[in-house]
């Protein structure tokens, strides 16, 4: 559907023509979403058991990190001596290679002299002639003394089951109970190369029980998926398996609040209304009753939202009324074919927010015993054709 949206709330105008004066406003609302497996208000209560191979903590890091610099402190003086040491036997290779260097430029430098003039100069051409070649003499470097660096934390894995557990949530429950019990087992990330490009998995096995009884027991992750257009030996491998987890528990966190959890969800819908004077001050009323009870369903309060639903019939009776009135033949009648054009686009909108897909169609339906005399534009034909496209949609 093509449709000019901005955030906030906005006329946007469509046409004016026979004193009719048509416009259009997005209407936020909130709608409650039921999950597949309803459970009683009094049972939400769930607990949760993750085993995984990670059992490191940042405290862990840290402490091994000075552990790790005190022993190169202690190790110090004995790696200074062993550098001077084997400073000592390069310095006597070099003696060595050096007088290995010079007798062998002498006995080269013999044969040559033997050569006739002619050869001599052959070889000087070609740059074959004796060369004394010395190595390098060596240089002492002395070691560094130790120098302690915080320990970069993106380096390492930095988690434990625990903490995993705690990231497992299902809005609308408390994990003060054993209603529903959640177990997840966590394999090693695995990191695969194809194409010059890095792949990764984590086989991840789900298993929740209701009240003893098991609801579900999937396994996801196991496919590999794309996760660096670099190599495996480019990455940061503790930092990609850190982010690869927190996609693992996201993509849990989701699927349990899908199965178990009640959401309330954000939506919005275009309305149209006719903003004249007289003859369509109904047409302005039906317009405030519905937009202004649709901005107050309060799903988790059914008293309000009843009372809500109550209101926005009001002005889809009016409507309702509005189209018996409707003139098709008589595009000069002040309630003409654009009239009825609008209303019947707000009751398909209104009732497929609603989820009223049933009442939606009775709509779509008359709406095309009299489409003859309606003239739509290409906004019009595409919003139509979307709206037919979620009335008859199966899934």
């Amino acid at each position: 559907m093509k449709l000019n949206y901005l955030i906030g709330f906005f006329l946007l105008p469509l046409f004016a023509s026979n004193a009719q004066s048509i416009s259009a406003e997005l209407i936020p609302y909130q709608l409650l979403k039921e999950p597949k497996i309803i459970i009683d208000a009094g049972s939400r209560q769930y607990s949760v058991t993750v085993s995984s191979p990670y059992n490191l903590t940042s405290d862990e890091v840290y402490a091994q990190s000075k552990t790790d610099f005190q022993n190169e402190l202690n190790n110090f003086d004995k790696v200074n001596a062993n550098s001077e040491k084997e400073f000592q036997q390069k310095l006597a290779d070099y003696d060595a290679d050096v007088a290995k260097a010079n007798a062998k430029y002498k006995s080269e430098s013999e044969e040559f002299k033997k050569l006739s003039l002619l050869e001599r100069l052959t070889l000087t051409d070609k740059g074959q002639n004796p060369k004394l070649v010395l190595p390098n003499r060596p240089l002492y470097v002395a070691p560094i003394k130790p120098v302690y660096h915080e320990p970069n934390l993106q380096n390492y894995v930095i988690i434990d089951n625990n903490v995993l557990a705690s990231q497992i949530n299902i809005d609308g429950f408390s994990k003060d109970g054993n209603y529903l019990t959640i177990s997840l087992d966590i394999k090693k990330t695995n990191f695969q190369d194809n194409s010059g490009q890095t792949y990764a998995n984590q086989p991840t096995t789900l298993i929740v029980k209701q009240n003893g009884q098991e609801k579900i027991n999937k396994t996801f992750f196991q496919e590999y998926k794309y996760i660096s257009s670099s190599p495996t030996n480019n990455i940061n491998k503790p930092y990609e398996e850190q982010m690869h987890l927190k996609k693992v528990v996201a993509f849990i966190n989701e699927y349990l609040n899908q199965t178990f959890a009640f959401k309330t969800i954000k939506y919005s819908v275009k309305l149209q209304s006719v903003k004249n004077k007289g003859q369509y001050d109904d047409l302005e009323k039906a317009d405030i009753y519905v937009s202004t009870n649709l901005k107050k369903l309060n799903p988790t309060n059914p008293q309000i939202n009843t009372a809500a639903l109550t209101g926005m019939q009001k002005g889809i009776d009016i409507w309702k009324e509005t189209l018996t009135k409707v003139d098709f033949k008589d595009p000069k009648a002040d309630f003409n074919a654009k009239i009825a054009k609008f209303i019947y686009f707000n009751l398909m909108n209104l009732n497929l927010a609603l989820d009223k897909k049933t009442d939606a169609e009775k709509v779509l339906n008359e709406m095309q015993e009299n489409l003859i005399y309606m003239k739509l534009n290409s906004n019009e034909e595409t919003e139509l054709k979307a709206i037919e496209s979620q009335i008859y949609k199966t899934t």
